[in-house]
């Protein structure tokens, strides 16, 4: 989402401008590739605020904290904020803006590092192929918010029954649902006619199709580029606001709205003590603010050299954090109400799982007056927050590709082709996640994708540039060296203890150990890339693995030093 001008800079260089004089027509080199730079001054702030503020934000955070324990998953979530969020996203913005380069071409002088950018773009793959899913169920509730009154609320000739017999709709686990559950359910989901991971079920071809014409929106504003979508930045970033403020409204005078709103806000203690809270808080940082997947990274990559970094960072961050917080209000004030026509506690309420959003917001919106307005219009803004950080994600993957093979940059046609059949094949691997029990599958890569695998490989970024940096004189790089060895200590402790003591649930089913053990395998597969390509570095250099690390080392430190410099 940002809007380019062409620039002469193609090579990572230290100076913040420089100036290119022809003194001879005979050329003594290729023609440098050109590589584009951002047009205004705010728009690289604009496009990363669309880019971290996104689904993560109104989708993900609350039924995380739901299933955390409510109040007592932000404390731990703001401490990784802090701890981790903040530092790490600082020095992913330095890095690409000193290396002008996608996130696997910034290691070439450094190619012991190399599997540090590939680990990236294997973690970017896996959220891309389910992230998408989202925005087509956002595409299936759209279309349907065009009916009148709305299939999911009390008014629809369907759901009389429901809505007078609370005994009517019941759970697996005996709970009586409402009729937004039961079109999230039987509907959309269709999850009623699977029975696990193993039975996944024929493919839903609404959802289908749904997820095919989000693909084709990805490839048309990819295929268009990032010079036209700037300005949709401005709406974004500020429609959802609006929106959120409406059902915040809404929500607060709803009865039974203020016991949601005390489940959001007071802590359990006791939940602290369990290693996946922090687990979830740490991805939750990690998901929504985009580090480590390659998005920033790309992005910063096209600033100039001497933007305020630091800035940028604190903004976006913080901005991006608080709206997390704001949208708990929405989602919490609702859920109390769900909970006082049910007469159950808001903790047992609803399902807990990546379909929370899709449950508790639509209840809002059938209450509304006009709410097929409301329902469009909150949709919409479901489908705009998605595209823009999706974009930002597949940005990533496109510019490490096309600076792998730079002629593809002037080949519009075979930019295209390579645009088109990579969305093809997501598209095609996104269709296990639109069968009957896709949802299953979807949480499976939701849970561990984003998890141990995407905090190590931000780890190994961060100490590989600490450790070759090599100079006692900046205390920066040294204490996040100290940090993140502390959060290595804990990553392993999660690894080792918590992974297979914790079960993984959605609803009722419990997910069987093979199961986790592919989940498990996924996120190894990405943090892996780092020792696979330091071994295939060794292995093409010559001379001895002294002179390997004496190269390595040389140039590592002017790279850091550079990324010093201008974070400062």
């Amino acid at each position: 989402t940002m809007s380019l001008n062409p620039a002469p800079q193609t090579t990572p260089v230290p100076q913040p401008q420089f100036e290119s004089e022809v003194t001879s027509p005979a050329p003594t080199s290729p023609l440098p590739i050109l590589r584009e730079q951002w047009e205004g001054k705010y728009e690289f702030l604009l496009s990363c605020i669309g880019y971290c503020v996104g689904l993560g934000n109104v989708w993900r955070f609350p039924y995380l904290c739901y299933r955390n324990g409510g109040g007592v998953f932000l404390i731990p979530y703001f401490i990784m904020l802090f701890v981790t969020g903040v530092p790490l996203f600082l020095m992913e913005l330095s890095l690409g803006q000193y290396g002008a380069a996608g996130p696997i071409m910034v290691w070439k002088c450094c190619p012991l590092l190399k599997g540090i950018g590939i680990g990236m773009i294997c973690v970017s793959t896996l959220v891309c192929l389910y992230y998408n899913v989202i925005i087509a169920w956002t595409f299936y509730y759209l279309g349907s918010s065009f009916q009148s009154p709305l299939p999911w609320s009390c008014d629809a000739v369907a759901n009389a029954a429901l809505c007078g017999n609370s005994s009517t709709g019941n759970s697996s686990s005996g709970k009586a649902l409402s009729p937004t559950e039961i079109f999230w359910n039987e509907r959309v989901l269709g999850v009623v006619h699977s029975e696990g991971l193993h039975d996944p079920g024929p493919v839903r071809w609404p959802l289908a199709l749904c997820l095919l014409a989000a693909w084709i929106i990805i490839y048309l504003c990819m295929l268009k580029g990032i010079r036209s979508s700037g300005k949709v930045v401005y709406v974004t970033a500020t429609f959802p606001y609006f929106v959120l403020i409406v059902l915040i409204i809404r929500g607060a005078t709803l009865q039974g709205s203020l016991q949601g709103i005390a489940f959001y806000l007071t802590p359990e203690w006791d939940r602290l003590a369990n290693a996946q809270v922090w687990n979830d808080a740490a991805s939750q940082i990690f998901y929504s603010l985009g580090i480590g997947v390659g998005g920033l990274l790309s992005m910063a990559s096209y600033n100039k050299f001497d933007n305020n970094v630091i800035r940028d960072t604190l903004i976006i961050t913080t901005g991006n954090c608080l709206t997390s917080f704001f949208a708990g209000f929405a989602i919490f004030s609702i859920l109390g109400h769900m909970a006082w026509r049910k007469g159950v506690a808001v903790g047992e309420v609803a399902d807990t799982g990546p379909g929370l959003a899709f449950v508790a917001y639509p209840e809002a919106l059938a209450l509304l007056p006009g709410s097929v307005f409301w329902s469009i219009l909150f949709f919409l803004m479901l489908f705009m927050l998605g595209v823009d950080t999706l974009f930002g994600n597949m940005e990533g993957i496109t510019t490490a590709v096309l600076d792998e093979f730079p002629q593809l940059r002037q080949n519009t046609l075979h930019k295209s082709l390579f645009l088109g059949a990579l969305c093809f094949c997501f598209y095609l691997m996104g269709l296990l996640l639109v069968t009957d029990g896709g949802i299953y599958w979807f949480t499976l890569i939701d849970s561990f994708s984003t998890s141990f695998g995407l905090i190590i490989i931000t780890l190994f970024m961060c100490i590989g540039i600490s450790f070759f940096y090599g100079s006692s004189s900046h205390k920066t790089f040294l204490c996040l060296i100290y940090v993140f060895l502390l959060r290595l200590q804990f990553i392993l402790s999660y690894i080792f203890i918590e992974m297979y003591n914790t079960s993984l649930r959605y609803g009722s089913y419990v997910y069987p150990r093979w199961g986790k053990a592919l989940g498990v395998c996924m996120g190894a597969a990405c943090c892996l890339q780092i020792l696979i390509w330091a071994i295939v570095a060794i292995y093409k250099e010559t001379g001895t693995l002294k002179d390997v690390r004496i190269g390595a080392l040389s140039c590592a430190s002017g790279i850091c030093a550079n990324i010093y410099i201008i974070s400062r």
